[in-house]
């Protein structure tokens, strides 16, 4: 029993003074209190409880007793009661119910009620998972029969609260559900999270955020109450009494919509992520991860690569380019001696367009068109998206980030989402959104929980969304969005390929972002590590596609 100790080695709580040092104090005190005759040392022996060689022996008894109770040890502590049988049942009922992962329990200072017995009273501490800390003071009659002193067992003793025929247990709060749209119980595991089955609290994902509201009002998901032995019918809460009953956390995940991306990611062996939004309102229709646990489709940072060239097309159509105008895409284009190149160092004809450089996904075009951008012109350009904003969305997400350039070749980098920007699934999931509904509507997961919705500081010009939608558009039609083509719904598109680490060759992420032209959905799909956007991401965002339209 670890226990704090005083010098002599007692524990502290339990510490009795011996009768040699009794006998010495009562003579220091006798010296005072001269000429108070004998009726003032009676009543000072009186009051020296402790001093009493029945209240130490008692004490002795009690101690060995509840060590046993605080070690679980019901039989050892029944051999030290009068009642071995019924208290071994009770202790063993009370322990077993309660599973506390913590017990101290310490007595007090006894005192003589009748010739052979000692009341004691004591106090009981406990750590009980689900119903955090229950502690309770109640007190023993010790009796000597036999020279032998032995606990008097009662039901009482072990609980004030009880009487013969009931134990303590746990009645657990119903915890309320984590639903989807459709009212029904979130099957999404990263998106849910888990629950401590030790504590009953959320650790994690939407069950951590929304703990309170799920598991009620105390925060706790289990009350401390006393039970009829016979029939375990409850019959008085001593804890948590006043804790109502879990409110349930309603989301936006449309079911099908969620299945239908948890699915294409079935079978992926990559670190893998599906959003889907509704563009109309931002609602977030789907969030699948591959695997379970890190909600990478929400909270997720990475180099978003060519999908981001749909925030620099967009800078680059509002300076006054048009998805008709010439635009070179050779092998390679040189930067103060830093030298981009297009995947597999391919090259366009002469005389290929914006549109065609922007479907074919040409890094070596948008390099070299750098110069047309301010410092701020891509970071300007992604506030029409909402990015790098602060989203109040009902949970967890990572909102981007577009830092102003610092240097030509930061711009460069920039241009094809390299260098420092930074993107959630989410965040590319919303950019296709904006595409899709000409306007950046928040994305949100829980709307009861939203308080102020993030609006974003400029707006996409009319013909600037009406050219980027026909460039998607071409991604699919005649770029490297192919495997995206004959998919009904008139798909819109755009891939990307990011770079990361410090191998060579460097390794990527392949990503694939668009939206529905038929219905209001808009998606991202993310494969870490995964290879090329259009020949590793496109296949994924196939079979999520061809999943919803059956």
């Amino acid at each position: 029993m670890a226990r704090y100790r005083n010098q002599d080695g007692l524990p502290r709580s339990r510490r009795r003074r011996s009768r040699g040092s009794s006998v010495i104090a009562t003579c220091v005190v006798l010296a005072a209190v001269a000429g108070a005759g004998y009726w003032g040392y009676s009543a000072l022996i009186k009051d020296d409880g402790a001093s009493d060689p029945r209240v130490v022996e008692a004490t002795k008894a009690l101690t060995a007793f509840l060590d046993a109770w605080e070690a679980g040890d019901a039989p050892r502590a029944a051999r030290l009661t009068d009642t071995p049988e019924g208290a071994e049942s009770l202790i063993k009922s009370v322990m077993g119910n309660l599973k506390p992962s913590k017990t101290e329990i310490d007595a007090g200072a006894g005192e003589v009620k009748e010739k052979a017995k000692v009341l004691v009273p004591f106090t009981v501490k406990m750590e009980i998972p689900g119903a955090g800390p229950y502690s309770w003071q109640s007190k023993a009659e010790v009796v000597e029969t036999g020279k032998v002193w032995k606990v008097e067992f009662r039901t009482e003793m072990i609980h004030p609260q009880m009487v013969p025929g009931q134990t303590l247990a746990l009645d657990a709060h119903d915890r309320a559900a984590v639903l989807d749209a459709d009212g029904r119980e979130l099957r999404a595991a990263s998106l849910v999270g888990a629950v401590d089955p030790q504590t009953g609290k959320g650790v994690s994902g939407l069950e951590a955020r929304y703990d309170k509201q799920l598991a009620g009002g105390s925060g706790r998901s289990k009350s401390v109450v006393v039970v009829d032995r016979q029939s375990g019918e409850p019959v008085k809460t001593l804890s948590g009494g006043g804790a109502s009953q879990g409110k349930p956390v309603r989301t936006t995940i449309d079911p099908k919509v969620q299945e239908a991306a948890a699915d294409a990611l079935d079978g992926v062996k990559k670190n893998a992520a599906i959003v889907a939004i509704d563009p109309t309102n931002g609602h977030i229709l789907a969030a699948a991860n591959m695997p379970s646990g890190m909600n990478r489709a929400l909270e997720g940072r990475y180099p978003p690569g060519s999908t981001f060239k749909v925030v620099t097309a967009a800078a680059l159509l509002k300076g006054g380019m048009k998805p008709s105008d010439r635009a070179d895409c050779p092998k390679f284009a040189s930067v103060n001696g830093q030298r981009f190149e297009n995947q597999d160092q391919f090259t366009l004809p002469s005389g290929s367009t914006f549109r065609d450089s922007f479907a074919h996904s040409c890094n070596t075009f948008f390099v070299d068109s750098r110069a047309k951008l301010p410092a701020a012109g891509l970071r300007d350009a992604a506030q029409a998206f909402g990015v790098g904003g602060s989203w109040d969305v009902g949970t967890i997400t990572y909102d981007g980030s577009v830092p102003v350039s610092n240097s030509d070749n930061d711009k460069a980098a920039s241009t094809i989402g390299q260098a420092r920007v930074q993107a959630s699934p989410l965040v590319m999931a919303s950019i296709a959104a904006t595409v899709k509904e000409g306007v950046f509507k928040q994305p949100v997961l829980v709307p009861e929980a939203v308080r102020q919705k993030y609006e974003a500081p400029a707006r996409l010009d009319a013909d600037v969304v009406d050219s980027l939608r026909s460039m998607m558009r071409a991604t699919v039609t005649i770029g490297a969005g192919k495997a995206l083509r004959g998919i009904p719904g008139e798909p819109h598109a755009k891939t990307g390929t990011a770079e990361f680490g410090t191998e060579t060759p460097p390794r990527t992420h392949a990503w694939m972002i668009g939206y529905q032209q038929d219905r209001n959905l808009a998606w991202a799909v993310l494969l870490e590590d995964g290879g090329s956007g259009g020949r590793d991401a496109g296949p994924i965002a196939a079979k999520f596609l061809k999943n919803l339209v059956g």
